[in-house]
């Protein structure tokens, strides 16, 4: 359930017989002709859906990730480090507070990884819950469909490219990219990474059918809602 849809004290009740809730993160950066909020869109929808038959809270999805590389980019906006690690540490000591023990974070940027590492450290402090970071698009279910589908699956391609993260101005390219040399570009600077790049794309196709995204999703779907279910260790 979106914590848009709670009131305090349906909160308050939905704590007392069920302690997880789900955080979602994601990021403003470019996709190519995709939506600037691909990374977010797909972190909240995913976890929503995943939450919608258990009725746990899903929290407003975290708009703004790291994304240093894409910073000559115009719509892209990217934190620091240390902004996205303590905002992370203030959300989670605000659910412990609320009393949630059991937290489940879906990351949809991969730029995040960061807080992963903070999540784990956070169970130092708050003993008593059970952190978990879910990497939705490269978990081990989504990510060996994905590779059925087509190994090219990557940033601002076709495993991007939903219904619901397309606009309706900007269609997909219809030929396929040339991948770019990723180690070359990792040690590059915003703007001659912007170079590298073009239109953004990490390479591949840019788009298939809708049939085979809806099948990749309900797999992502179907993985996050196992990770909500457990096992939670400590509580199981």
């Amino acid at each position: 359930m979106r914590v848009a849809d709670m009131n305090w004290s349906d909160m308050e009740k939905r704590i007392a017989h069920d302690d997880r809730c789900i955080l979602p993160i994601g990021s403003t950066e470019q996709h190519a002709q995709l939506s600037l909020c691909v990374d977010l869109i797909l972190a909240e929808r995913v976890a929503t859906e995943a939450a919608e038959k258990s009725g746990v809270p899903v929290f407003p999805v975290m708009p703004y990730g790291l994304a240093p590389y894409f910073a000559e980019y115009p719509g892209t906006v990217t934190l620091r480090v240390e902004t996205l690690l303590a905002v992370v540490r203030d959300v989670i000591a605000s659910f412990a507070r609320m009393g949630f023990k059991r937290v489940l974070i879906v990351n949809g940027h991969g730029g995040n990884q960061p807080a992963a590492a903070v999540a784990n450290e956070l169970m130092i402090n708050f003993p008593d819950m059970s952190i978990k970071f879910h990497n939705w698009w490269n978990s081990p279910q989504v990510w060996a469909h994905a590779q059925k589908i087509d190994p090219s699956g990557s940033h601002a391609n076709w495993m991007e490219n939903f219904p619901w993260t397309r606009l309706a101005h900007a269609a997909a390219p219809k030929e396929e990219k040339h991948a770019p040399d990723m180690t070359a570009l990792k040690a590059a600077a915003p703007a001659i990474a912007k170079k590298m790049l073009g239109d953004g794309s990490f390479g591949g196709a840019y788009q298939k059918d809708d049939e085979t995204m809806l099948a990749l999703w309900e797999t992502g779907v179907n993985e996050v809602r196992e990770a909500l279910d457990g096992p939670w260790p400590g509580f199981d």
